[in-house]
């Protein structure tokens, strides 16, 4: 009688396994985010934070038990010229000495037709606010043996409601980011 009753519980439990949730970190050579601001409303001015960091955590069983962080170092702001980074990380604007991160990290997260929905907290000069952000998952495959994997959205923010008031006039309030990302395990 014993074995029976292991037997089919043994079926039933190899039979519904489902897939361990994958974790992957973000590769910064692969990855962008860029962003673009209006200057004196006439042209943009695009530049991009080097070397993001960050992990993202897919449960294909349970979608909301995923997770998205992604790290920028506002030291590695880049728009290509020299004076206006070093004014960027001066306390006119990121302020690199007192606010060193970028982070956002994910308070809940809903599977879409395209990717996925992900709300969370964006920390950006001290300030923390809820973003919700539309995330297309751009791809998945192999690199060798390096499972990899692909996401980008795009996000407008207003710098001022992260306390970066300084020069709103002549650079726009309004911000748009663009983050692509490549991750792997």
């Amino acid at each position: 009688m014993r074995i029976r009753f292991i037997l089919p519980l043994f079926l039933i439990t190899t039979t519904f396994s489902f897939a361990a949730p994958a974790t992957y970190k973000v590769d910064p050579a692969h990855s962008f985010v860029i962003f673009r601001i209006k200057h004196m409303d006439v042209g943009h001015v695009y530049g991009r934070f080097n070397e993001p960091m960050g992990e993202v955590t897919i449960d294909d069983a349970d979608p909301t038990k995923s997770t998205f962080s992604l790290e920028l170092q506002t030291q590695k702001v880049d728009t290509g010229i020299q004076k206006r980074d070093d004014h960027l990380r001066s306390p006119d604007f990121f302020n690199a000495k007192q606010f060193p991160t970028i982070k956002f990290a994910s308070t809940a997260v809903k599977k879409t037709d395209k990717g996925y929905e992900v709300t969370g907290d964006l920390t950006l000069h001290g300030v923390t606010k809820p973003v919700t952000l539309n995330i297309e998952q751009t791809g998945q495959g192999a690199m060798g043996p390096r499972q990899i994997i692909g996401f980008e959205t795009t996000v407008d923010l207003k710098r001022s409601d992260f306390g970066m008031k300084n020069m709103v006039g002549p650079a726009a309030d309004d911000v748009r980011l663009i983050i692509s990302l490549e991750a792997g395990k």
